[in-house]
């Protein structure tokens, strides 16, 4: 994305949260982290608890939303490379290993090695570990049964602080994946994305509190918009989402330029993580990350009790 349209974006942004400073301080004004690592969301007198992610320091689920910028490497050197100039860069919170990108792929064995190579060199950031299908996006198609073991290679084998899952894949696999990685302490990222538009918002929350159904640690969603009504749609069904049924961190975003905001509202509508790129971007719309992080900055700063 250009500066100028970012930051004409951004600045739009900006403006917007002091007007609904009031209105989201519900959320997040008077939400409290408890002994139990949980944000206490009250909600018709009651308080539902969404629990936090901690993971090396980091806290997924409260503050700022956590700035996650992935790999778009071909070859291991590359890769080892890439990783290393991402883990210098203090603004970043998570690295994906994007793992569909690479030319062997395919090759479990190989691709577990690289996972823990590539693990040794973030110490202090969140190793996020995805293989995008081809079918949602990615670089790559894979079948279920290729794709389920390959993660439980890399579960045994290799290593990931997150795996993203793609919630449509076979639901004997996506289970045994999901069981698998919580008895070895590995958080899930629960995954859909429509890279043709943007469903109805009652189909975005159902498929938000089936990821959460299915175990996920993260929920995930991200949509195409044609307008900007698709864009406040995602935006409305991760708010109801959050203020209503989540017990979980979300992580939802509104691809190609016109769903930037969606990128940068996270504090404000419940979306824990968001995008951003360093060199080669890994979906349509994402953003510099120095750039992002300023801007997300500034909304917490805007955001916080006077």
């Amino acid at each position: 994305m250009k500066r100028r349209e970012f930051m004409k974006s951004g600045a739009a942004l900006i403006a917007g949260a002091f007007v609904l400073k009031n209105a989201s301080a519900a959320i997040s004004h008077s939400d409290s982290l408890t002994p139990s690592g949980a944000i206490a969301v009250p909600k018709g007198g009651n308080k539902r608890m969404i629990k936090l992610l901690k993971v090396k320091g980091i806290s997924i689920g409260e503050g700022a939303p956590k700035l996650i910028v992935p790999t778009t490497a071909t070859q291991e050197s590359e890769v080892l490379d890439s990783v290393r100039q991402l883990a210098a860069v203090k603004e970043i919170d998570v690295v994906e290993f994007r793992l569909d990108y690479l030319d062997n792929a395919l090759d479990k064995i190989a691709v577990a090695k690289m996972t823990r190579q590539v693990a040794e060199l973030l110490p202090n950031k969140v190793m996020l570990v995805t293989f995008r299908t081809e079918a949602e996006g990615g670089a790559k198609a894979i079948s279920d049964a290729a794709y389920g073991s390959l993660y439980l290679e890399i579960l045994n084998n290799g290593k990931a602080d997150l795996l993203d899952v793609e919630m449509f894949r076979s639901e004997a696999v996506v289970s045994k994946v999901v069981a698998q990685a919580h008895q070895q302490g590995v958080a899930i990222v629960m995954s859909s994305h429509d890279f043709k538009k943007t469903p109805p918002k009652e189909e975005l929350i159902r498929r938000l509190r089936h990821q959460q159904a299915l175990g996920a640690d993260i929920l995930k969603i991200a949509t195409m918009p044609h307008d900007s009504g698709d864009v406040l749609s995602l935006m409305n069904a991760t708010w109801e989402m959050h203020s209503q049924y989540a017990e979980r961190p979300l992580l939802t975003m509104s691809m190609k330029g016109i769903g930037v905001v969606s990128r940068l509202s996270g504090e404000l509508t419940g979306s824990a993580l968001t995008f951003g790129m360093v060199g080669k971007p890994s979906a349509p719309g994402q953003i510099d990350a120095s750039h992002l992080h300023q801007v997300l900055d500034v909304i917490h700063q805007a955001s916080q009790p006077v």
